[in-house]
């Protein structure tokens, strides 16, 4: 009698790590989707009508940048700064830019401004920066007042050459990089078709950071596409939630 009990405790116990082998150590994939270029447009405010844990990325020194982001915030939304950085093709940047002009005493006061509107942000992404994410002085500035002040940096990766998040680990700031834009082209089969990827990357790699952009046919397409990250056991998460990345793999980032 015994010896039949503790063949079945045996198999029971077997059943159980086979169980927890497959089951116990499954984790949601999770991904971010960010939403730049917040602040020019009253209409801008239709970004914070989406389901879901979205994060917004503000533009410093916009007419409308602080009362969305403070919106956003009393919603419980990881909020970052998107701030602007020179590009090759020479683009205007606007207020809060930063340059390859500038020294670090610049570059750290043009931040402390721009923190100092928005103070509740949690860190930063780049607007363009093909250019001065490529240079070594910059992003090491950049980063060294990122770490001062506990903020976290988000790569969009604007060129292949980027520099900065090879800098940010250096200096010990926590960061991302964008791995999918969802609306280079603004049309629904387009944006469907660059959330199915979105889906497909996040069960292959986990954790996946997507940018999107306030554009009307955007946020229509979005309305209906989150949902389906639910159905696919995706979650989705501020930006804060994927720090650290720690023991995970995450799926190329190329510049578009």
């Amino acid at each position: 009698m015994n010896n039949n009990i503790y063949s079945i405790l045996r198999i029971l116990f077997f059943l159980f790590i086979l169980y927890c082998s497959t089951n116990c150590n499954a984790e949601h994939a999770k991904v971010a989707i960010i939403i730049d270029d917040i602040g020019y447009r009253q209409t801008d405010s239709a970004a914070l009508s989406l389901p879901g844990a979205l994060t917004y990325a503000i533009l410093p020194h916009t007419p409308f940048g602080p009362t969305l982001a403070q919106q956003a915030n009393q919603a419980h939304k990881d909020i970052i700064l998107h701030i602007p950085m020179e590009a090759e093709n020479g683009k205007k940047l606007g207020p809060g830019a930063l340059v390859s002009e500038m020294d670090e005493q610049a570059i750290r006061a043009s931040l402390q401004a721009s923190f100092e509107e928005i103070p509740f942000a949690i860190g930063i992404n780049n607007h363009m920066g093909s250019k001065l994410t490529q240079l070594y002085a910059p992003m090491a500035w950049t980063m060294r007042y990122l770490r001062d002040h506990k903020l976290i940096f988000v790569d969009s990766v604007t060129t292949n050459h980027s520099k900065a998040r090879k800098l940010a680990r250096y200096y010990g700031v926590p960061s991302l990089s964008r791995h999918l834009f969802l609306d280079n082209e603004l049309n629904q089969r387009y944006i469907s078709g660059q959330f199915a990827q979105l889906i497909n990357q996040a069960k292959k790699y986990k954790r996946v950071v997507a940018i999107a952009h306030p554009h009307p046919e955007t946020i229509e397409a979005l309305h209906y596409l989150i949902p389906q990250l639910t159905r696919h056991d995706i979650d989705l998460v501020g930006i804060s939630a994927l720090l650290p990345l720690a023991n995970t793999t995450e799926p190329p980032s190329l510049a578009e």
